[in-house]
């Protein structure tokens, strides 16, 4: 190929950041000479130029589902990957290009769309095809969209099968089980009135329960508001059944996150919009706390696509797809340095948080606990900032944090997603090993109950701990999920590759799936739940 194979500095093809050319041939492979090789037919008989047969060389980048660094390194190293192919649908496209639009159509989320929005997609992630297939692939991994996945809600759960059926179990007073019901349920049951409809996201808040089917439309139940406190009045009337969220239906929706006085969804086309909890324009708009309808944030992201945002107490997180890379942003309230600006102070439009640079880390995942966030890098390396009480953030001690800091007990381990809770935090390597830190209040973090000196059972964990007790499932856990309420007693969910879920903590009102007898109240240990989500 007509390579450089030295000298050569770091090139970047469409923004997208690569390393030199000579760090990826690692070793020269002498047995052919460059005069000799070529992409376009000038070689010796017996030779396979590319260019006799482009559309092979098409068929074989698309069906290896090369991700879009590699189709960069492609350009990179090559004239012929980055000369126009001359194929439909667009003659001008080159043929890592083309291999990236084909691997788009594929997706879920982009087969739906029109021309115009798949166009007006394009020029959002930087006018590259291999961009969009990024935002695609990284919305994908964050989110768990078209798999299966639990939710560790205040006081109930629910459980999403690979197909799109919903489960619901646990407290249901306010009918946040979606059965036409106020009653609890601690064996999950499916949500009967959504047959037909495939949900594949799903979030929970107190009292509250957002769906997000197949098709982008939101069906909520539970308390009646988007804005309400956690803890107190309820919403003007309870909603026993999912309803369809008739204020969201022009919007694709495909996340939505339940914070403390506000909601959020994010679009397929990565604009994120919130409810409520806008007085003082504190998220961009002004709204009264029962507003229903969905406002576009504004400031810094009104033309970044966003991928996952994530709602903690009072504050949004968004992990955003910038052509030079991912990146994080934060909105809202800053007590405890939840921010991650270096400061404690309130932000009224969202703002980069710019230590992920100075780290050299590029974040996957983010999750917003109540008092304190946590990063994923692809790198492996797991970021934690925020009030560190009980030892939430992982760093031996529980000292605010108000930058993003790396956790260096897991320097050993690669991780690939990260949960968030009341003070909790737990991470999942690569490996499938689950590691806990923080408090240890109704046995969520999984280790065994063991009473201390002072006669506490649960003692709080200020570095992070391998929880044991899920290895012995013998299975790759690929899915943590935590409660996320100040108010509630926490219980956590394990998820499994083969859909095989199990949970521990706190079960008073069946949230666990778990019947519990003889006045028990939590579970020290994973219990498998009743219920295949594969």
């Amino acid at each position: 190929m007509d390579a450089t194979t030295s000298g050569t500095p770091a090139i970047q093809y469409h923004n997208i950041p690569d390393q030199p050319i000579t760090a990826i041939i690692v070793t020269p492979v002498p047995t052919f000479q460059r005069n000799q090789r070529h992409c376009f037919g000038e070689s010796t008989p017996g030779e396979f130029p590319l260019a006799a047969s482009p559309s092979i060389v098409l068929h074989v980048l698309t069906a290896c589902n090369l991700d879009p660094q590699d189709l960069a390194k492609l350009e990179a190293t090559c004239s012929f990957f980055r000369q126009p192919a001359n194929f439909a649908p667009d003659y001008q496209l080159s043929i890592s290009e083309l291999a990236a639009l084909d691997m788009c159509q594929k997706r879920a989320i982009f087969k739906p769309m029109t021309e115009a929005e798949r166009q007006d997609l394009k020029q959002k992630c930087g006018g590259s095809w291999k961009l969009v297939l990024r935002f695609l692939l990284a919305g994908e991994a964050c989110c768990r969209r078209e798999n299966s996945q639990a939710i560790a809600g205040p006081g109930h759960s629910i459980a999403v099968t690979s197909k799109g059926v919903v489960y619901s179990f646990g407290s249901n007073s306010s009918g946040q089980l979606g059965h036409g019901t106020t009653e609890e349920e601690w064996r999950p049951r499916p949500i009967r009135s959504l047959q037909g409809i495939r949900i594949i996201q799903a979030a929970a808040g107190a009292g509250r329960t957002m769906l997000i089917s197949d098709a982008g439309q939101v069906y909520a139940f539970g308390k009646d508001s988007f804005g309400e406190a956690e803890y107190g009045v309820q919403g003007t009337k309870l909603v026993t059944s999912p309803q369809l969220v008739e204020s969201l239906k022009n919007i694709f929706v495909v996340q939505a996150a339940i914070g403390n006085f506000f909601t959020a969804v994010l679009s397929r086309e990565g604009r994120v919009y919130t409810f409520s909890w806008g007085n003082d324009a504190r998220l961009g708009h002004h709204t009264e706390p029962n507003d229903v309808e969905p406002h576009p944030l504004l400031g810094a992201l009104e033309n970044i696509p966003v991928v996952q945002i994530a709602a903690g107490y009072c504050y949004l997180l968004a992990l955003a797809c910038q052509p030079s890379g991912m990146a994080v942003y934060s909105v809202g309230c800053g007590l405890g340095g939840k921010l991650g600006h270096g400061s404690r102070t309130d932000e009224k439009h969202p703002r980069l948080i710019e230590q992920f640079q100075l780290l050299n880390l590029q974040p996957v995942v983010v999750a917003a606990g109540a008092w304190h966030a946590a990063v994923v890098g692809q790198d492996g390396r797991v970021c934690t900032w925020g009030w560190g009480r009980y030892g939430c953030l992982g760093h031996g001690n529980e000292e605010c944090e108000s930058v993003p800091k790396v956790v260096q007990a897991l320097n050993d381990v690669k991780a690939v997603h990260v949960a968030t809770g009341d003070y909790t935090t737990v991470v999942v390597s690569e490996d499938g090993d689950v590691y806990s830190f923080g408090c240890g209040e109704s046995a969520s973090l999984g280790h065994n109950a063991i009473a201390d000196g002072q006669g506490n059972r649960h003692a709080n964990v200020l570095t992070p701990q391998l929880v044991t007790s899920l290895k012995q499932v013998n299975e790759r856990v690929v899915q943590i999920s935590l409660t996320n309420s100040i108010y509630w007693n926490a219980h956590t969910f394990a998820l499994t590759e083969s859909g095989k879920l199990y949970a521990f903590g706190a079960g008073d009102k069946g949230q666990l799936g778990i019947e519990l007898v003889n006045n028990q109240t939590e579970r020290g240990n994973p219990e498998r739940v009743d219920i295949d989500l594969s």
